[in-house]
């Protein structure tokens, strides 16, 4: 997405949490982790890579929600359109995974996109186009 002079932002969670997502975003609950950690699936990210790192839920989290939250992202218009593609894995444990828009004017976030644990222990692909006349977080 497009702040701040920046085209576009690969996040892959190697080194870090990537530039959209601070670190003051990573809400209890979650954890920068990779397939060795010992904590079950998933054993590798989504190259299939054992060592490569993702986010996850703890297992603490099973029964309640924990959230992420980006940076503030600027206004789109035809120049400057945002595409956010991610990877995701669903447990048959997990409940939903909702994608969420806040615009700067709204107190409320908006579901944008979400899935449920049909897709089982697997990665998957998703990419979302987000249209907003203001500044707005994910």
């Amino acid at each position: 997405c497009f702040n701040s002079g920046s085209s576009w932002d690969k996040c892959d969670f190697e080194t870090s949490l990537c530039k959209a997502l601070t670190e003051f975003s990573l809400q209890p609950g979650w954890i920068r982790r990779n397939g060795q950690s010992g904590m079950g699936p998933p054993y590798s990210d989504h190259k299939g890579n054992e060592s490569g790192y993702f986010l996850s839920l703890s297992s603490e989290m099973q029964s309640s929600s924990a959230s992420l939250r980006t940076n503030v992202f600027l206004p789109t218009d035809e120049e400057h359109l945002c595409q956010i593609r991610f990877h995701y894995w669903v447990s048959q444990m997990s409940g939903t995974l909702i994608v969420g828009l806040q615009k700067h004017s709204e107190d409320t976030v908006t579901n944008i996109w979400q899935v449920s644990g049909e897709l089982q222990n697997q990665w998957n692909v998703n990419t979302i186009t987000i249209n907003s006349t203001e500044k707005y977080e994910v």
